[in-house]
């Protein structure tokens, strides 16, 4: 993620869950995690990118530990303050740039939503992901089917959306198998020319050798 795609994301953290949008997906997601997760309370979670946490917000009653990740000093700052708020202790927020430093522990699954096009070394994080999650845990990514670029628009320079088959391939080189790819939401986005677009988000799980 380069510095002004940064910077955008610590100017919205304050305004993020007004959005009902943010809300409406996160709740799409974590309904069709749901299904396909046997989640317990015994589970340990890790979220990456979780900007305000609020996918593991809904989830945090169906797992255990929950460490959330995110880059953004802005996002993690209004996480810390919803639990701080929630007065729950199995959660935990962390400023740090997975891409550049590295960060030790054990999970039993790793989730993420609409912040993997925003990666430059996917397969680094593929990488760590694995190191991160037990064997026989859990991986999720939710993020945009491949697009045209006008989700972002002009001096956008991640990726544009995603081919899930390309994903599941980079992921079996990595270590994962029983990799499952399905629809489970739609962004309705005004692009630059100001039309409005569908965007769909995919689920992709997979399974840790």
């Amino acid at each position: 993620m380069n510095t002004n795609q940064l910077s955008e994301f610590d100017n919205r953290a304050g305004d993020w869950d007004k959005n009902q949008m943010h809300i409406r997906r996160s709740e799409a997601i974590a309904s069709e995690l749901i299904k396909r997760i046997p989640f317990t309370n015994k589970m340990t979670a890790f979220e990456y990118g979780a900007g305000t946490g609020l996918l593991s917000f809904i989830l945090k009653d169906r797992l255990g530990e929950i460490v959330l990740m995110d880059n953004s000093q802005e996002m993690i700052r209004v996480s810390e303050s919803k639990i701080a708020a929630s007065g729950n202790q199995n959660m935990k927020a962390l400023w740090i740039d997975f891409e550049k430093d590295d960060y030790k522990g054990q999970f039993d699954i790793i989730y993420t939503q609409m912040v993997l096009h925003h990666v430059d070394n996917i397969d680094l994080i593929f990488s760590k992901f694995h190191d991160l999650i037990k064997p026989e845990g859990y991986l999720a990514i939710a993020d945009l089917f491949a697009e045209d670029g006008s989700f972002h628009g002009d001096g956008f320079t991640g990726h544009k959306g995603f081919d899930t088959d390309q994903l599941t391939r980079q992921l079996e080189e990595k270590g994962f198998r029983n990799i499952v790819t399905k629809s489970c939401f739609i962004i309705h986005h005004q692009d630059e020319q100001g039309a409005i677009k569908d965007y769909p988000i995919f689920l992709l799980t997979a399974v840790r050798n």
